[in-house]
């Protein structure tokens, strides 16, 4: 009998990834891009479920895969695994896939850090803001004055390869880059390492996160943390919205009308948003906000990239297997 591959992410529009998919020895393919909790358990026989944060809404964890008992595998053609809940599938014996150590493919996947830079520069310079004021049939520049890259100070937080990439943009706009990564070190003339957070917080016009989430960033970007920030910061966040404690920052931005946050990520966004605190706060103040679905990584060129080389990882755990 041949083994159930669940496919409950968009592919079609990939080239190659529903091929090599295809290609899996004694498998077959069952598409599912807009699958929903009660549609999965309809597969609960699959053997492999192909899966990708951004465009699924289902966690998959206990209480959604309680009654896969042919689950050997979730592939996620992503380095994140916030959908995915490690410890059960640890005590189930799942093998998650991901990309979050294929260095190989990762390192030339740039995507998302230029997203971040873009939101960065789409705060600094008002531009949502002033383009819907010429739709208005406004043409007035005064409201949307902007700041100037190489007069700021710009802080990352997370120096592996999208903060790195990041503060390599920075640097060559002629800003002043401080960052902070207990875990890395920073071999760069102009690019300079601090210690502590407070620093970063202190000293910033713009921080950008650039981290996993873990126990150690869960909320990172807290009450403590924000007290330490300049009254018109901006926070750039295109890593996970748990790294935020979205409570305080709203708290912040109420009390600090010159601020932003732009952010390519909401928590819980898995679980829809309409009930997110950011999402439902910025609606009524969105001259502080500039929000985009989760875009990051999704380039015609990263989704090639990734899509494949997970097909691929799948593939040879398969074979492996077996």
């Amino acid at each position: 009998m041949k083994n159930k591959i669940l496919v409950i992410t968009p592919i079609s529009h990939i080239k190659n990834v529903e091929e090599k998919l295809n290609s899996i020895e004694n498998s077959f393919l069952v598409l599912k891009p807009e699958c929903n909790k009660e549609e999965l358990q309809m597969h609960c026989d699959s053997y492999a479920i192909f899966t990708n944060p951004n465009k699924s809404n289902i966690y998959l964890g206990e209480s959604n895969l309680k009654n896969f008992h042919k689950l050997k595998f979730i592939c996620t053609a992503s380095t994140g695994t916030v959908h995915i809940d490690k410890e059960y599938c640890l005590k189930k014996s799942i093998k998650i896939l991901s990309l979050t150590e294929e260095r190989s493919i990762i390192s030339k996947i740039s995507s998302t850090a230029e997203h971040a830079f873009a939101l960065m520069m789409a705060g600094l310079r008002n531009i949502p803001q002033s383009n819907n004021n010429v739709y208005k049939e406004e043409w007035d520049y005064e409201p949307y004055i902007g700041r100037q890259i190489n007069c700021l100070t710009i802080g990352v937080i997370g120096y592996g390869r999208l903060g790195t990439f990041f503060a390599n943009y920075c640097d060559a706009f002629g800003a002043n880059v401080l960052v902070y990564d207990p875990y890395k070190t920073v071999n760069h003339p102009k690019i300079i390492q601090v210690d502590n957070l407070e620093i970063i917080a202190s000293k910033s016009d713009v921080i950008s996160l650039h981290v996993h989430v873990t126990e150690e960033t869960l909320k990172m970007v807290n009450n403590k943390f924000l007290s330490n920030c300049k009254s018109s910061i901006n926070i750039i966040n295109t890593s996970r919205g748990e790294i935020i404690d979205e409570i305080a920052l709203i708290n912040f931005l109420s009390k600090n009308i010159h601020s932003k946050y732009c952010t390519d990520v909401l928590s819980s966004e898995i679980n829809g948003i309409l009930n997110n605190p950011i999402f439902k706060y910025a609606k009524d103040n969105d001259s502080q906000f500039v929000i985009t679905p989760h875009i990051g990584g999704m380039t015609k060129e990263a989704q090639e990239m990734a899509f494949n080389h997970a097909a691929y990882l799948l593939k040879r755990a398969i074979l492996i297997q077996k």
